[in-house]
């Protein structure tokens, strides 16, 4: 009869694994089109964004830079209103002021999309 071994008896040693967890980075691209969104959203109250990364030595293995979020302000408050943050392969838009998830997005366009409408969505393109 075979033999079960639960995961917390095997040795510490056999438990390692190399299992490189999929973290989004903010591509050329990306940055490109979040300056456009916000040049084109300061006539809506677009105020300013802020990227904040990870560590300074990670790397993806596409060479970008994981992110842990983007900041969006707005002009009517002192306070970011907006967070991006990538979680797999979509991009998670937090209410900041309310503490509210609002949704998951497929892109990070369509996250800025949501936010506020100043640039079509037909102006994005596969990385």
């Amino acid at each position: 009869m075979a033999q079960v071994t639960h995961l917390h008896d095997l040795p510490r040693d056999r438990n390692a694994c190399n299992i490189v967890p999929l973290r989004q980075g903010l591509l050329p691209r990306h940055r490109e089109y979040l300056l456009r969104w916000l040049e084109a959203g300061q006539r809506m109250g677009v105020f300013d964004a802020e990227i904040a990364g990870t560590a300074h030595d990670v790397v993806n293995l596409d060479g970008s830079a994981p992110v842990d979020h983007v900041l969006v302000w707005v002009r009517e408050n002192p306070d970011p209103a907006y967070m991006l943050r990538p979680q797999g392969m979509r991009w998670i838009l937090i209410d900041q002021i309310r503490d509210h998830e609002l949704g998951s997005y497929a892109s990070f366009e369509l996250a800025l999309h949501v936010i506020r409408p100043v640039l079509p969505l037909a102006e994005t393109c596969a990385a």
